[in-house]
């Protein structure tokens, strides 16, 4: 397991071969690469803690290509890339992504990471496969959205939302769940959350 992009030219991290590798993570950043993650206002969080994550090294990219407002957007004066995934990186300098800033929901102020609720949702034993958005709410700003595709056996909504309450600190509760026979997906299987948004 490893990470990059293309704006890495495109490795950052990878995972040490054999026995020293921790699975669920994204590895430790590769020679002469420094990695960190900023909250909103740009400021460096301890280890440990959910934020933007950051890249610079030799590999990473000096800007986009006749696109000054997009590169300054991207990289600050220090030449620290902000990759627009959020992650944590624990003592051990292992990376872990965890969801993409895009998607993040803030509802009433508090952050809401929709891989975090699908990770629960998902364990759930009538739900194969689920999604979740932020839709605009008049009360909180935004609400959490949740898309379920249930197993052969079925699950009905009643059961779900109490699943939901019952897992779930209350600013975490899905507002509105939807079953669907599928969800929209690439071909290597991510969930397209931008045609999840268009439909609602």
């Amino acid at each position: 397991e490893g990470y990059g992009l293309t704006e890495t030219s495109p490795v950052a991290s990878t995972n040490p071969y054999g026995d020293k590798s921790r699975l669920g993570t994204v590895g430790i950043p590769v020679p002469a690469t420094a990695m960190k993650v900023i909250d909103d206002q740009g400021v460096e969080l301890p280890l440990g803690e959910r934020g933007e994550l950051c890249i610079k090294g030799p590999q990473v990219m000096k800007g986009y290509w006749q696109q000054p407002a997009a590169t300054a957007e991207a990289l600050d004066a220090e030449g620290w890339l902000k990759t627009g995934d959020i992650a944590v990186i624990d003592e051990d300098g292992f990376v872990r992504i965890v969801d993409r800033k895009k998607d993040l929901i803030i509802v009433s102020g508090f952050n809401v990471y929709p891989n975090e609720i699908e990770d629960v949702v998902m364990a759930h034993p009538a739900v194969a496969n689920c999604a979740v958005i932020g839709v605009p709410d008049e009360r909180t700003g935004e609400a959490v959205k949740l898309f379920v595709v249930a197993r052969a056996e079925g699950v009905s909504l009643e059961e779900l939302k109490s699943y939901c309450k019952a897992n779930f600190t209350g600013y975490k509760v899905p507002k509105q769940i939807v079953l669907r026979d599928s969800l929209p997906m690439t071909p290597v299987g991510k969930i397209l959350r931008r045609e999840l948004r268009d439909m609602a």
